[in-house]
């Protein structure tokens, strides 16, 4: 009896840990989602039109390029849980500046900067989550990182809605002093510093340990994460062994005979650039505004935007439940498959739209089936895509790449997510209905990728993959 009730002190203690690394994902679902409801706000106070407002809305994806492309190389340099701290004092910082702009440049120049600590966490959480949980339950634990994000979504809109109703309906209706939309930004803050407290708390990653020529240390946090009844020395001289055929990883370990990069390396890009190409961010960023574009009014807007949300926390759930016994390779699969005819769907419904009384709308039924389609590509996307894919970059390289590896992963899907949402209000107002089909046709690729590339991973050991 305590020996179990010890078991169990220890998966909750893992479980903390991994939710504590996985607040990274957080911040990025909440900054992402937060500007769908200031989208309006600035737009009108600053007098811009789509092209100048999808840069600032892309901008800090730019900026997360850049914070996931040196993430990794930092969290090797100064370890992993210093490094979430600096990722959370940049956020924070940012967060309060997005929230008193003089003009649209600096907000611009925030929002960048947002974007640096949030791609560096992107980076951070996946692969500390990996280094800490022992292999029975890794692709749970990973799968915290996308719950993660998909909560800071759904708690975003809910406050973004919260502060609209305060400011009377209106984003650029005076609240406190300021328009509600800056109080929206601002809000984001609250989430940096519990992410900036949390990652104080919790133990470096025993893998960093003993790169760091700390075995003691490496020790306990291994007790802590997998307990104490194995062999901890022969962990621990597991890993050294990894360690002492390898050397710190840098960009240069990368390259290989296949365009400049070893074939792992390529099959990480291309599977983070899938997984924004069907444009799953263009509903967390514009869904508000992409609902208005067909006729629903502002405050349902927002409504639908949360629902959504709940429909995407939902399917993350499934993907927890899932991940561990099925794979990740049929998730991935069955993902796709979702994904590509719900997406055709609603190219098809939007394909409807008409002018009425000066504003587009849609008709009965098209209106509906658009608003169930496009529910249904969040939900097939959640359980799938949007776990699987962290994970996969969490354990999918051998350890002598992976923080470099993951990081150049993490950038590339930075960018396509960045092409992704700068290129979208243009692309709408162009038409929406062939928008859709582009990304259900990356829905199909992503499907036949998949079948050829990837490689199961489930319950396999870090120091196996190779």
């Amino acid at each position: 009896m305590v020996s179990r009730h010890t078991g169990q002190e220890k998966l909750g203690r893992v479980i903390f840990i991994a939710a504590s690394a996985a607040v990274g994902g957080f911040l990025f679902g909440y900054d992402s989602s937060v500007i769908n409801g200031a989208v309006v706000g600035i737009q009108n106070h600053f007098e811009v039109g789509s092209v100048e407002i999808g840069f600032v809305v892309a901008v800090a994806l730019l900026g997360s390029v850049v914070g996931a492309w040196f993430g990794g190389g930092f969290a090797d340099r100064w370890g992993r849980t210093r490094t979430m701290q600096i990722a959370a004092i940049v956020f924070a910082v940012s967060s309060i500046g997005q929230m008193l702009p003089f003009a649209v440049w600096d907000l611009t120049l925030w929002r960048a900067l947002a974007g640096v600590g949030i791609g560096m966490a992107s980076v951070l959480g996946p692969a500390y989550i990996a280094e800490v949980a022992p292999p029975a339950y890794r692709g749970r634990l990973g799968s915290f990182q996308q719950l993660a994000i998909v909560l800071g979504i759904a708690m975003s809109q809910l406050v973004n809605y919260v502060i609209a109703r305060l400011a009377g309906g209106d984003v650029n209706n005076h609240l406190w002093g300021l328009q509600a939309w800056q109080w929206m930004l601002g809000a984001c803050v609250v989430p940096a510093l519990a992410y900036l407290w949390l990652a104080s708390v919790i133990p470096e990653s025993p893998r960093y340990l003993v790169m760091a020529g700390e075995p003691r240390r490496a020790k306990e946090v291994l007790a802590q994460v997998e307990g104490d009844e194995g062999d901890l020395d022969e962990r621990v001289r597991e890993i050294q062994h990894v360690l002492r055929t390898e050397h710190r990883p840098t960009l240069k370990d990368l390259r290989g005979r296949a365009l400049g990069l070893l074939p792992i390396v390529w099959i990480g890009i291309i599977l983070s650039v899938f997984q924004q190409f069907v444009g799953i961010n263009v509903i967390f960023y514009y869904s508000s505004v992409l609902w208005q574009s067909v006729g629903i009014n502002q405050a349902d807007s927002l409504l639908i935007s949360f629902s959504s949300s709940i429909i995407n926390i939902v399917g993350t759930f499934i993907a927890i439940a899932l991940v561990d016994r099925i794979g990740r390779k049929p998730l991935l699969l069955l993902g796709s498959a979702g994904m590509a005819v719900s997406l055709a769907t609603a190219a098809w419904a939007f394909s409807f739209a008409r002018p009425i009384e000066g504003t587009m709308a849609l008709p009965s039924p098209q209106g509906a089936i658009a608003l169930i389609a496009a529910n249904l590509f969040v939900l097939f996307f959640a359980l799938s895509w949007g776990v699987v894919v962290w994970v996969l970059l969490g354990e999918m390289f051998p350890n002598r790449i992976r923080a470099a590896a993951l990081g150049v992963a993490a950038a590339a899907q930075w960018l396509a997510n960045w092409v992704i949402t700068v290129t979208f209000p243009a692309m709408s107002e162009w038409n929406l209905s062939l928008t859709y089909a582009m990304y259900a046709a990356f829905a199909v690729l992503s499907f036949l990728f998949v079948t050829r590339w990837i490689k199961e991973t489930k319950g396999r050991r870090l120091e196996e993959m190779g």
